[in-house]
């Protein structure tokens, strides 16, 4: 379990927006079937969400090992229905997996050579 201090406030309107221990994320209970998912608010905008909101995991319903799984055995080149069979879930639960992966890599990697140099000379 992650400390308090690595979440930051995921309301892009929030002044605190993507600040990391900024001291106004407080838990607010828990969610999931068996209320495993803590749950968060940040005290400058008010705004609640989960420890698994900005991550690959958010709104999915495999527990963190499984979902794991499923991408470990996507990452070493096993296809779908193989997965799905190694993992014991259904072939459309490892699409949508690989999916939310997928798009949650792609953001990040925009943010991330969003600042890199266009020219690896120059220093900007």
């Amino acid at each position: 379990m992650q400390p308090i201090e690595a979440f930051c406030c995921q309301n892009p309107d929030c002044p605190d927006h993507g600040k990391r221990g900024a001291g106004n994320i407080v838990p607010h209970g828990f969610s999931g079937r068996k209320k495993t998912i803590r749950q968060f608010q940040c005290r400058t905008c008010g705004t609640y969400f989960s420890e698994r909101k900005g991550t690959a995991f958010y709104q999915g319903r495999l527990s963190v090992e499984k979902a794991l799984a499923v991408l470990a055995h996507l990452q070493e080149g096993c296809g779908v229905r193989a997965t799905a069979r190694l993992v014991g879930v259904d072939k459309n639960t490892v699409m949508r997996y690989a999916r939310l992966a997928g798009d949650h890599a792609k953001a990040l990697h925009d943010e991330l050579v969003a600042f890199s140099p266009r020219d690896p000379g120059s220093s900007i």
